[in-house]
């Protein structure tokens, strides 16, 4: 089974809300909102992947970021290994670079069901305010 080591990064602005994209129709999980983030490469520190990553996807470069935890999920026939950072300091305005759906959502506001099952530990965390 293959396993993917990913960086997932949490951007949260200073009225506690979360910034999300949406997955593309062609890709695994269509449709369904994620954190942006990315694979970790061979070379790569799970920080340095966010960063490469956030940039690539959303146009900002991360100046303040929190390792908060991970994910260990299996699909059918994948694993992965979600590595989550709070993001809460950056320079310019994300947006989807990839042409991808995105919007805020405030952090209480959260509905697991949207996103991948890799992610819902998490997002209960966030909505209950632990984070």
């Amino acid at each position: 089974m293959k396993h993917l080591q990913v960086a997932v990064g949490i951007i949260r602005n200073a009225s506690r809300q979360i910034f999300l994209a949406r997955r593309a129709a062609s890709s695994y999980m269509a449709n369904k909102w994620e954190f942006p983030g990315g694979k970790i490469e061979q070379d790569e520190t799970a920080e340095q992947a966010l960063k490469r990553e956030l940039m690539e996807e959303t146009g900002i470069e991360v100046t303040a970021a929190t390792a908060i935890g991970q994910a260990d999920h299996s699909y059918d026939d994948l694993r992965v290994t979600l590595h989550f950072f709070l993001v809460e300091g950056w320079q310019g305005e994300p947006y989807g670079r990839e042409g991808q759906p995105q919007r805020w959502v405030a952090q209480r506001d959260l509905i697991a069901d949207e996103f991948p099952p890799a992610n819902h530990a998490l997002i209960a965390r966030l909505v209950a305010d632990e984070l």
